[in-house]
């Protein structure tokens, strides 16, 4: 470098990760062998989004910035040889979105700084990333602690005269979830016909939308789990879990270039039938301890009401899908549970691969272990996030920790090798719903 010897950004604290709203504070420290001319030196904090339609192209093709601000620490002069610290601070709008990383597109702050020096003399420049998590609080969101559940029924064809009936019914405990926990998945297949069904299939997937002048979107399985297909005549059942690995947080509020939604995908094999059930994955964790209500006086004086006497209330018909249930179970179907034949997240033993910090290779400065971070994530005291989609994936919490990249088992990044652009986008939750209904009530006449 020359007359210089060395020209860093340092945060105050070494902290990486702030929050919109908060402030950003550092030091530039500058360090020279020789007396160096400068006419300014200024720091700038900077953030923005890029999208392309490319694999991993820099150029972006639409860009939006949420920062652009400029700090001029030392005007025109000469720094003598030596080692010399010039302060900043910003102050961070509290609109901008969280960061984010992925193969078509990113999400990136950044703190740089310059030297600007005379005419015909060589100007010096640094930067230093640094992240942004705008906490989502899955408690925010209308209805986040019920079940997601989806419905539905295929009729088909087989050995060229024959007809059967199959309905495939799925539910997740939840409708978001935060890294680290786990989505516990049932389903329920009624399988009337003389054909044995090939195998259920299970899978959170992860979609990506990009929205260039002709959106990309980028499908990519987080997780996948097989189980056995139904018996002819036969009403099955199927209970697994998932456990949910460092992601980033659906959505990206504050940003119209990119967009991230999670859904479970439950299939089933000859016939073809497919269910889906939109999850959110968030920083904070759905509280589901139940509100107490304060207990109420009551004088001593006062006696107790008489409860009165409640007649059973009878239903006058049953709901639609106990009633396609009843249909299908007419002549004695029986029930059986489904066995799982394979996991992606466990080793061939049948052993859950666990997220430990022997997977993490780990950087510099005090980092909480794994297993920590996916504890503090489930009580909310410091939310996890991560902002790429791709094999390694940095993590993150509040305070002074250091990123940290992962290799983690539990993702798999997908073969761009073979990758078709592209992507087909699958059918909305809205669309979903409606082809469901639509084979309901058909079935039904």
């Amino acid at each position: 470098m020359g007359k210089l010897q060395e020209f860093e950004i340092t945060f105050t604290n070494n902290k990486v990760v702030y929050n919109p709203g908060e402030s950003i504070s550092g030091t530039v420290r500058i360090k020279t062998s020789h007396s160096l001319q400068f006419k300014a030196i200024k720091v700038y904090c900077v953030g923005s989004c890029g999208i392309s339609s490319k694999l991993n192209d820099a150029s972006w093709m639409l860009e939006e910035r949420y920062l652009s601000s400029t700090l001029s620490v030392a005007d025109k002069g000469t720094l003598p040889s030596g080692e010399h610290s010039f302060p900043f601070q910003f102050l961070i709008p509290a609109s901008v979105p969280t960061s984010f990383e992925g193969p078509f597109g990113k999400i990136l702050y950044k703190i740089r700084a310059f030297i600007e020096t005379p005419r015909f003399s060589k100007d010096y420049n640094t930067q230093r990333p640094f992240y942004l998590l705008s906490v989502l609080n899955l408690n925010e969101l209308p209805d986040i602690e019920k079940p997601s559940c989806a419905v539905t029924t295929k009729k088909f064809t087989y050995l060229l005269v024959k007809s059967g009936t199959l309905m495939l019914r799925a539910c997740s405990d939840l409708r978001g979830y935060t890294p680290g926990q786990v989505i516990k998945l049932s389903a329920e297949i009624y399988n009337k016909s003389g054909k044995d069904t090939g195998c259920v299939m299970a899978s959170l997937i992860q979609r990506v939308t990009y929205k260039t002048k002709r959106p990309v979107f980028d499908l990519r399985p987080i997780a996948d789990v097989e189980g056995a297909g139904v018996k002819a005549g036969k009403h099955a059942e199927w209970r697994e879990q998932i456990i949910v690995p460092p992601l980033p947080q659906s959505g990206l509020t504050g940003c119209s270039l990119i967009d991230t939604e999670y859904f479970i995908q439950v299939s089933l094999k000859s016939p073809e039938a497919v269910v889906t059930l939109p999850i959110y994955i968030g920083n904070i964790a759905v509280n589901l301890t139940p509100s107490i209500p304060p207990p109420h006086s009551i004088a001593p004086s006062a006696p107790m009401p008489a409860m009165p006497s409640l007649a059973p209330v009878v239903p006058s018909a049953p709901p639609a899908e106990e009633a396609l249930e009843g249909e299908l179970g007419a002549g004695g179907v029986a029930s059986e549970e489904i066995p799982t034949k394979s996991h992606s997240q466990q080793d061939p033993s049948g052993v859950t691969l666990s997220m430990s910090p022997s997977a993490f290779g780990h950087a510099s400065g005090p980092v909480p272990l794994l297993s920590q971070q996916l504890a503090q994530s489930s009580d909310g005291s410091a939310p996890l996030f991560c902002v790429s989609t791709g094999a390694t994936i940095p993590f993150f919490t509040e305070g002074n920790a250091t990123p940290v990249p992962t290799s983690c088992p539990l993702i798999l990044p997908p073969e761009y090798s073979t990758w078709e652009y592209p992507h087909e986008p699958p059918p909305t939750y809205e669309e979903s719903c409606s082809s469901n209904n639509s084979s309901f009530n058909s079935s039904m006449r």
